[in-house]
């Protein structure tokens, strides 16, 4: 079993996902204005949620980092998804973020996508990460500038216009 290392920040946790993360994950999943920029848009059903969840966690195994679960520090309150990937057919490192409705616009995705670029620049080592960001997404890319991300290009990624922003350690 692979260790999933847990990050604190002032008002987050962000920790491996587990079952008793399943029921708000799902929830999470099947709402469409969560998944309408992820994959083919549409929302998951339990079953694909719990595939989803596996394939997240089994990411750390394959690739040495992943997706952790964020919650609020002082409740455990599930908030969302934030992490790194690189799966297969991926064009680099990527940082990405979901998070539940009801924690949306709080700076929440910043603060646990900032201690996840940490991570990958401080323990991974890696050279750059990027987000693959849908270019209807103007929230998306509202975080990634606020965490020193800058355009490098616009791509065809899973049928969608997609803006790549490039995040280096020196940001």
């Amino acid at each position: 079993m692979v260790e999933i290392p847990t990050l604190v920040t002032e008002r987050l946790r962000l920790c491996a996902l587990g079952d008793r993360h399943f029921e708000a994950y799902a929830a999470m999943l099947a709402d469409a204005s969560s998944t309408r920029f992820v994959g083919d848009g549409q929302p998951l059903d339990r079953m694909n949620a719990w595939r989803s969840m596996a394939m997240l966690l089994g990411h750390w195994a394959l690739r040495g980092c992943g997706m952790w679960a964020v919650e609020l520090r002082h409740s455990g309150e599930f908030v969302g998804r934030v992490g790194l990937h690189y799966p297969e057919g991926w064009p680099d490192l990527e940082l990405g973020w979901m998070l539940v409705p009801e924690h949306r616009r709080k700076g929440h995705a910043t603060e646990a996508a900032r201690a996840a670029l940490d991570f990958a620049f401080e323990q991974l080592h890696a050279p750059r990460a990027i987000s693959l960001i849908r270019a209807e997404n103007s929230a998306s890319e509202r975080v990634a500038r606020r965490l020193g991300g800058r355009q490098a290009t616009t791509i065809d990624f899973l049928g969608h216009a997609t803006l790549v922003y490039s995040y280096h350690p020196d940001r």
